[in-house]
């Protein structure tokens, strides 16, 4: 039944019925009849906006109703974005909006040209992600050259890897581990969403001729010190040697009979 009079800003033509038939049809028709949750999921959407880096569940569950009822909200957002130009996702354990991939060549005029990673500290950043904890003589031995102190450098300048702790060896050589600005970087919810073996080969990344027993590691990420592993001393950081960076020069270590290894 149509009324003459506007409400709420409608022409005198639009009946309510008709607007909360069209209402019904939305993907959160149930908040209508809900306005506590509806509310809730509003503001859970607010914070999700105007943060500058991924937030994690607990801190959006103080403003949303507690951790019981932020996991319905999370995944009911994520949904209610799954066809839009943003999508909600879940990186590093946190979440945040982040366009389309499908998308995402629209902005490649917006996006600021990075300084490219030399080979070095590609295969020493692959090294780190797939062996954690590493050290600097672990990472040498697997990639057969020594490691110039700039290829480290660059890496925890760019914030993709930590000093975890000490190894229990002669030495007390750092450890090392990916940090969760790696994740976020890669889009990656957690370290073992690295691609594996078949993907790697599937994406031409690897020669096919490959050794019929050659085999990946399952790549791990356990906060806590393993149990080789020191803690680092107070206030201990690693010294950045920048300026190497730019000259980053590599030696081939010998085999143990002496040749060299390339």
């Amino acid at each position: 039944m149509t009324t003459g009079k506007k409400q709420d800003g409608l022409p005198p033509q639009m009946s309510e019925v008709t607007v909360a038939s069209n209402v019904t049809h939305l993907p959160t028709a149930s908040l209508i009849h809900n306005p506590e949750r509806r509310d809730k999921l509003r503001v859970v959407e607010a914070l999700l906006f105007a943060a500058s880096e991924p937030l994690d569940e607990a801190t959006l569950a103080r403003h949303a109703g507690g951790v019981d009822a932020i996991a319905g909200l999370l995944e009911e957002l994520r949904s209610l974005y799954a066809s839009r130009g943003i999508n909600l996702v879940r990186v590093a354990g946190k979440w945040a909006f982040r366009t389309a991939e499908d998308l995402s060549y629209l902005l490649e005029r917006h996006a600021k040209e990075e300084r490219k990673l030399s080979r070095a500290a590609m295969e020493t950043m692959a090294i780190i992600a797939y062996h954690q904890p590493v050290t600097r003589a672990e990472i040498e031995e697997i990639r057969g050259v020594a490691t110039s102190s700039g290829t480290l450098d660059v890496l925890m300048e760019t914030g993709w890897i930590r000093p975890r702790g000490r190894r229990r060896a002669p030495g007390r050589p750092i450890t090392y581990g990916t940090s969760p600005r790696f994740l976020e970087h890669f889009s990656l919810d957690q370290i073992r969403d690295l691609p594996g073996l078949a993907d790697l080969k599937a994406a031409g990344l690897l020669d096919s001729t490959l050794p019929p027993d050659f085999t990946m590691p399952e790549p791990t990420d356990v906060a806590a010190l393993m149990p080789d592993e020191l803690p680092l001393d107070a206030n201990e950081e690693p010294e950045l040697d920048l300026g190497a960076a730019d000259a980053e020069t590599e030696t081939p270590t010998p085999d143990g009979d002496g040749a060299t290894r390339l």
